[in-house]
């Protein structure tokens, strides 16, 4: 059974080389950072929540809002399988009583604050923008793209990024929980001009303040997709030797 049916929206995906011992606090156990030639990265994602439905059932009041989160990406091995996924340090949402589900039912780390969008799309361009308000300031993410649709190719940075189908958030220092996320492989936009302007240290505490004034390594939109969660997790539990 799935617990989440939506449809993501143009993806913005601002992405950050970070020294690896930044996240070694949030790394879930049983996981181990999956790196990128040999460098840990940090993405700062905005994108649209449509369309969502838990169970099966909609919500049409609360099913559409803006998402913006912070993720890093890790691996889990598991016999000759290597999971490759994501753990998000923090996902923010305008509605505080989705934050509450999320939080209340998986030990996420959803927090609700004023969220905004401006998207205007032709045949030739895309224009995104996502804003989100800390201490009566507004923080965004503003991406302009050509409206024709690439493919990701095979063993670029894009597919690092993006092909992660797990999630993993860390209950304790010895318990972690894995699911599923399923979505087709997303096309994506070529980025013409970006701006980015976020307080990381007041959204994601004191250690992330350096990420202000950092250049990311690349920025990304992709077009999206139908999503889905499963209900069913599975506990991972470390033994004490």
């Amino acid at each position: 059974m799935n617990f989440l049916n939506a449809k993501w929206e143009n993806i913005v995906m601002a992405n950050y080389s970070v020294p690896p011992e930044l996240l070694k606090a949030y790394l879930p156990a049983g996981c181990e950072l999956d790196l990128y030639q040999g460098s840990a990265y940090i993405s700062l994602v905005g994108f649209m929540f449509k369309k969502t439905k838990l169970f099966k059932i909609p919500i049409p009041i609360l099913g559409t809002f803006e998402e913006i989160n912070l993720r890093f990406y890790v691996i889990r091995k598991e016999g000759d399988e290597i999971k490759r996924g994501v753990v998000f340090i923090n996902e923010t949402i305008p509605y505080k009583a989705v934050a509450w589900v999320a939080n209340k039912l998986y030990k996420e780390h959803y927090t609700a604050i004023p969220t905004k969008n401006f998207i205007s799309i032709n045949p030739m361009h895309k224009k995104i923008e996502y804003q989100w308000q800390t201490n009566k300031l507004w923080n965004s993410m503003y991406v302009e793209s050509s409206a024709d649709k690439v493919v990701m190719q095979t063993d670029s940075f894009e597919e690092f990024i993006f092909e992660h189908y797990y999630g993993y958030t860390k209950i304790d220092n010895l318990r972690t929980e894995e699911y599923k996320i399923y979505h087709p492989r997303w096309d994506i936009n070529k980025i013409k001009h970006y701006n980015i302007s976020c307080d990381f240290g007041s959204m994601y505490g004191n250690h992330f303040t350096f990420l202000n004034t950092s250049q990311p390594k690349s920025v990304f939109l992709a077009e999206g997709s139908e999503v889905s969660v499963k209900w069913k997790r599975e506990t991972i539990k470390l033994e004490i030797e």
